[in-house]
């Protein structure tokens, strides 16, 4: 299975956004960070503010943020929302050319239990857990009075 450019934007601009939670950011920034068309992602970071899972802020000093908890975005329920369709072949659209071996074939539901899996297993992550684990903090240096001779 292969995800559309329109979903590795979303990811890549959501993982960003959870790394970067004390500050809005920018379509120009993330677009220069990944070498990706402002173009492109204005419809990624529309599709995600309609959705609810990022606010937008405008004007000068604007940009967008995560409306939520990085621990409370699922990523399967992110890539349902950004893919078009599952069609793992032909005989999965409803609209697609019908296939002479439909009644005897069994490959349809193999290919089925396999996306069925691949989508249970990003059920089973949040934004939170693909964030990279924050640098641990050198431990404060104390200073102590010296007392007076």
């Amino acid at each position: 299975m292969r995800l559309t450019s329109f979903t590795d934007y979303t990811l890549r601009t959501l993982l960003h956004l959870g790394s970067n939670r004390e500050r809005l950011v920018t379509i120009q920034e993330i677009a220069d960070l990944h070498n990706i068309s402002k173009n492109h992602l204005m419809k990624v970071v529309n599709e995600l503010a309609r959705n609810g899972v990022i606010e937008t802020i405008r004007g000068r000093n604007g940009g967008f943020r995560l409306a939520h908890e990085p621990e409370d975005i699922n990523v399967g329920a992110v890539v349902r929302m950004s893919e078009s369709d599952f069609y793992m072949a032909e005989c999965f659209d409803p609209n697609g050319s019908p296939c002479g071996l439909t009644k005897a074939c069994r490959l349809k539901g193999v290919l089925g239990n396999a996306t069925n899996a691949y989508l249970a297993e990003l059920d089973r992550h949040t934004l939170a857990s693909l964030l990279p684990e924050p640098a641990p903090r050198e431990a404060p240096v104390v200073f102590q009075r010296k007392k007076a001779a």
